[in-house]
């Protein structure tokens, strides 16, 4: 098995190249007046998306790494309580929070001396490889949805 070509295609596929566009372009250039808005037939907002994916993700990410992390309550938890931001600074951080969590199950994935095949000790049979790719698909799913919300408010080419 090549194992550095898994890792790099790990890396790829979490940073979203290839078929799906990646966090970056999916949230940037989102005016604040539109975060919070719900189109009429579905269920989120921008912004509830985004916390939707930082949650979830840190989440992962934790549980990959902590033998200590607690998971919020399903499914309450995993979504914010509000509909919009409170303010453009709460925005701002949570896309730092996310890009930064991302960045670092990236690393986790490409470091050598993770082992992407053993049990998570924690766990109920998880291993790193499998969290990495519910991350990544966790995230091409909920990001596709963040497009078509954006394509309907008229924010998206």
């Amino acid at each position: 098995m090549n194992e550095k070509a898994l890792r790099e295609h790990l890396v790829n596929l979490l940073s979203g190249r290839g078929a799906h566009v990646d966090w970056k372009a999916s949230f940037g250039g989102i005016p604040p007046k539109l975060r919070g808005v719900r189109p009429e037939g579905l269920p989120h907002s921008l912004w509830e998306l985004l916390e939707h994916l930082r949650i979830a993700q840190w989440d992962i990410l934790e549980f990959s790494r902590d033998r200590k992390h607690v998971s919020p309550e399903w499914p309450a938890g995993y979504w914010p309580v509000a509909q919009a931001p409170s303010h453009a600074k709460a925005w701002d951080k949570s896309l730092k929070s996310f890009a930064r969590d991302l960045e670092t199950m990236k690393k986790l994935v490409a470091n050598r001396k993770t082992d992407l095949f053993a049990k998570i000790p924690h766990g109920t049979g998880q291993t790193i490889l499998r969290e990495a790719l519910l991350v990544a698909d966790h995230n091409a799913y909920h990001l596709g949805q963040v497009l078509a919300v954006r394509r309907i408010l008229g924010n998206w080419k």
